[in-house]
């Protein structure tokens, strides 16, 4: 049995389709579980909780952790270590191998140009220092030898059927397709990348399922030659048959919105990742598992056709 704990967020449902082909049994855990295959196995439980989460593992031969908490950083210094620790416990006492699905804010600001496995962990904001802490724990334990675990990490993602979960989602694609202008956060200039969902999914199976790929960090497949800000604008619209309208979020405005909306307070701290080139690189998989991610042009294709041919606008 493999069992998806925060099943029902993007990640999950893609991981719980791409698992089919390895094993017979898909446990899916959440607070409120609801099945991607139709003989999916519910289980409801609080992560927070270390008790729920000893009994949602048990039995368990692959664990995956893809649970997603509030964006505040105030959340998240809260739940993820308790989380992760709970989750840590669980897979140590019923001998289950860990998959935890992460993302880049650990790393570096200085190296976002060019972002691998090997990138420094220098944490520039309170998110990020959250993510580095509960990164540590896993590779801790797995350097005692206390654990069997790989991290799988992600850059900003994209994809079909994302609710509030995907920046590009909320103020790029649906803001065109409202007739209102896309945002862009700092500069329109830079480069950055986007990790497109289903790929991630089926990565995460197949690293979850290649014994090789074990105790180490893993870039999840991105597709090369991420766009611009004004390019994925430009590009998006012109797939929507609509203008390209736009407006930037200078540095100095989201300090100042920052005062007003909590949201932009949590997006402040994270400018540095438009204020250059944000270019992920996923070519250790890549060339390891032989996989060529899906391309942008037909990323946005795929989502348009899934998620808005079907709304008026």
């Amino acid at each position: 049995m493999q069992t998806i704990l925060g099943s029902g967020g993007a990640i999950g449902k893609e991981l719980a389709k791409e698992l089919l082909p390895f094993t017979n049994i898909i446990r899916l855990v959440s607070r409120n579980p609801q099945k991607v295959n139709s003989n999916d196995l519910l289980f409801k439980a609080d992560l927070t909780i270390k008790d729920d989460v000893l009994k949602a593992v048990e039995g368990s031969d692959v664990v995956y952790l893809t649970a997603g908490f509030e964006y505040k950083a105030k959340v998240w210094k809260s739940i993820w270590p308790l989380v992760m620790q709970n989750v840590i416990d669980a897979c140590k006492i019923h001998k289950s191998k860990l998959v935890f699905f992460d993302n880049v804010y650990m790393y570096d600001s200085r190296f976002v140009n060019n972002l691998t496995e090997e990138t420094p962990v220098n944490p520039v904001s309170e998110k990020g220092k959250v993510r580095a802490q509960i990164a540590k724990m896993i590779l801790d334990e797995v350097n005692a030898g206390n654990l069997t675990a790989l991290i799988a990490r992600s850059a900003d993602f994209y994809g079909p059927n994302i609710k509030k979960t995907s920046i590009l989602t909320e103020i790029v694609f649906n803001n065109l397709w409202n007739g209102k202008k896309a945002n862009w956060l700092v500069s329109l200039n830079y480069k950055h990348s986007f990790t497109y969902t289903p790929d991630a999914g089926k990565a995460t199976a197949l690293l979850g399922n290649t014994e090789d790929a074990y105790n180490q960090v893993w870039h999840l497949p991105t597709a090369q030659n991420p766009l611009t800000g004004k390019e994925w604008i430009e590009t998006i619209a012109k797939e929507m048959s609509v203008k390209p309208k736009a407006q930037v979020l200078p540095m100095f405005l989201l300090k100042i919105l920052s005062l007003f909306i909590p949201l932009m307070k949590e997006l402040k701290e994270m400018a540095y990742q438009y204020d250059s080139d944000y270019v992920f690189n996923s070519s250790k998989f890549e060339n390891h598992f032989n996989f060529v991610p899906t391309p942008y042009i037909d990323g946005i294709k795929n989502i348009i056709q899934s998620e808005f041919s079907k709304r008026e606008k």
